[in-house]
């Protein structure tokens, strides 16, 4: 279900291993804001499929999902345009030959029109604008907290880019473990400029399906809402609480991040024994705790503002940005909560999700979900266990932080070198020890292939 990247890989890898595939697609006959035609693979946003240098995430993943024999990984070298070391194609040749090649093979048949069933046996891959009969079913399926329907993500850094000179360790009154958060303490000044900083920043402009609820409709899952109530065809939109941008809530008024975000009270510094005048926590997103959350710090700004602006929160003038923040509209399921290890329901593992709606950002993981999803319903059709790549190589990471998180702060993630398990050795150059991940990832994949006989004969 659903014919974009995810729907479209896990048609082809199943299709290939001989199963005969029904792929939905609701497209023409029900439109969606973003969407222009009704090619398959269409690629909304004009960005691209980022690096394919191995000392990126971004290019490590599509080296990992090559040796899985990725399909639209393919397509997308036949459509390529310069772009440096950057995989840049063509969109409209992009989705005209995987419609093509798709809609050529003998054991794919394409159906158009909406559907609003959960199947079995299937993969749901319907995308971040998922229509609301189909979310409606979902969540009965999965439970009313299951689905968020905006994304109000917040940056997250790296740890060792951190300076921890100028940081310290505490939660507010000491509660839980008593040194959970990270605080970035500033004074008066720092807090004048940095809010300065804020307001005169550039934001992204989104599309019309991007606009924000209304101030009284913005909740949390599960909590009451003046949203209007669910009906068959609008359910009710479960909003983060706070999903505000940071840089409007310093619009709003110069001491507004005092008295929310950045609120110091219950947060004294150690080395002066005095609460700062106001203070930025960051929050452990990772077991390891090589990802940190910014709290609160959920924006609109264009990503260079993004990196210019926070460098002003101290400790964090060279922070390594592993995700960025975002607000906008993205369907998705709370997956720790929901789903298992290899994104099934938990009552049939036969009905599998895949791509943006599993909780993953970006063209190269939504394929990448879509590709293991479409091996693994094939392997379950032929008697045999479900397969996860291993936690050393980016694909693997990537699922098993979509597994793992937090259910209550779970949000969309992309490939970055955060996810992955630590080197057994130290390694202090950056480009040293992404070469080692590379290379541990890469031979872990090969021998994953081998083991689970991942690519068809």
């Amino acid at each position: 279900m659903g014919g974009g990247l995810a729907g479209c890989e896990a048609a082809w890898a199943l299709a290939t291993r001989g199963h005969r595939v029904t792929l939905h697609e609701m497209r023409p006959l029900v439109r969606t804001p973003a969407h222009q035609t009704d090619h398959l693979a269409e690629i909304v946003c004009s960005n691209t499929f980022k690096s394919v240098e191995l000392t990126n995430a971004h290019g490590l993943l599509k080296a990992e999902l090559r040796l899985l024999g990725s399909f639209l990984l393919d397509a997308a070298d036949r459509a390529r345009v310069p772009g440096g070391s950057a995989l840049a194609v063509d969109r409209d040749v992009f989705s005209l030959d995987v419609t093509k090649r798709i809609s050529g093979h003998p054991n794919i048949e394409i159906v158009r029109g909406e559907i609003a069933e959960l199947p079995s046996p299937a993969v749901i891959a319907t995308g971040p604008l998922t229509s609301d009969r189909l979310a409606q079913v979902i969540r009965a399926r999965l439970g009313l907290d299951a689905l968020a329907f905006y994304d109000a993500i917040a940056p997250i850094v790296s740890h060792e880019s951190l300076d921890l000179d100028r940081v310290y360790r505490l939660s507010r009154y000491g509660k839980g473990g008593g040194d959970d958060y990270i605080n970035a303490p500033f004074s008066k000044d720092e807090y004048e400029a940095f809010v300065n900083a804020l307001i005169a920043a550039d934001q992204f402009e989104g599309h019309d399906f991007d606009e924000l609820p209304q101030e009284g409709q913005v909740r949390q899952q599960g909590q009451a809402s003046s949203a209007p109530p669910a009906t068959a065809a609008s359910p009710a939109i479960p909003y983060f609480e706070g999903c505000l941008p940071v840089e409007e809530m310093a619009r709003r008024g110069r001491e507004t991040l005092r008295f929310g975000p950045m609120k110091p009270v219950g947060l004294p510094d150690p080395r002066t024994g005095r609460e700062p005048y106001a203070v930025v926590q960051l929050r452990q997103d990772d077991r390891a705790g090589q990802m940190w959350n910014l709290v609160g710090f959920q924006t609109r700004l264009k990503i260079p503002e993004q990196r210019r602006v926070l460098a002003m929160v101290p400790g964090l003038a060279n922070a390594e940005f592993l995700r960025y923040g975002s607000i906008h509209r993205n369907t998705y399921v709370n997956s720790p909560a929901a789903l298992t290890a290899h994104l099934s329901t938990r009552d049939d593992d036969r009905v599998l999700f895949a791509g943006q709606l599993v909780g993953v950002e970006g063209y190269t993981e939504s394929l990448g979900t879509g590709l293991l999803a479409g091996i693994n319903l094939s392997r379950m059709l032929s008697g045999v266990p479900a397969v996860v790549p291993p936690p050393e190589t980016m694909l693997g990471a990537l699922l098993r932080y979509v597994h793992e998180a937090d259910p209550a702060h779970f949000q969309p993630m992309n490939a970055n070198f955060g996810l992955l398990p630590d080197l057994p050795e130290r390694v202090k150059d950056k480009d040293k020890k992404r070469e080692r991940f590379a290379d541990r990832a890469l031979a872990a994949m090969r021998s994953f292939v081998e083991q689970a006989g991942a690519v068809p004969a």
